[in-house]
């Protein structure tokens, strides 16, 4: 008997909330004042803070849903670096994290000698630092590709021309 008293109020909390499923929670109120108006005179409408129309953003600003959509870096940097790269095979490209990996390419003229690189466009900003190049090389030495250092010069004309 003590076990069904649970389940008989769980059974009636059941029932109770299903039957409040019909009910509309909107109040209708009777001012006759026309809501669809628009323009400083319409008493719906939110009122301007001193602030602004966006109120004070201490910890940065407010941003619409819509305004956070899309490529997460500058576009123009990320164009940039997607056509200055275009000659080479694509192995990644990130648009949110601005990461561009291409897979390793060699001219017909060195086959022998293959580059790869790593493009990250670093923030939203353009700024003419906004981009980085890491740059990989490496030699076919009796059919064994060996890792070869690349100088820096070329790593910074690559982000010049970007």
């Amino acid at each position: 008997m003590m076990k069904s008293i649970p389940f008989a109020v769980l059974m009636i909390g059941t029932l109770a909330l299903g039957a409040c499923n019909g009910l509309q929670s909107e109040a209708k109120y009777p001012t006759g004042a026309d809501r669809s108006a628009t323009g400083a005179n319409n008493i719906y409408d939110k009122p301007d803070s001193i602030f602004g129309g966006d109120g004070l953003g201490i910890f940065g600003s407010k941003k619409k849903a819509e305004d956070e959509t899309g490529i997460g870096v500058n576009s123009h940097l990320w164009r940039a670096s997607l056509d200055t790269v275009s000659f080479m095979p694509l192995a990644s490209a990130d648009p949110f994290g601005g990461v561009i990996l291409t897979d390793w390419y060699s001219t017909a003229e060195n086959p022998n000698e293959r580059y790869k690189l790593n493009v990250f466009v670093l923030g939203k900003q353009l700024r003419s630092d906004g981009v980085r190049v890491r740059v990989f090389k490496q030699n076919a030495v009796d059919g064994i590709w060996v890792d070869n250092t690349v100088t820096d010069d070329m790593a910074r004309t690559l982000e010049d021309t970007i």
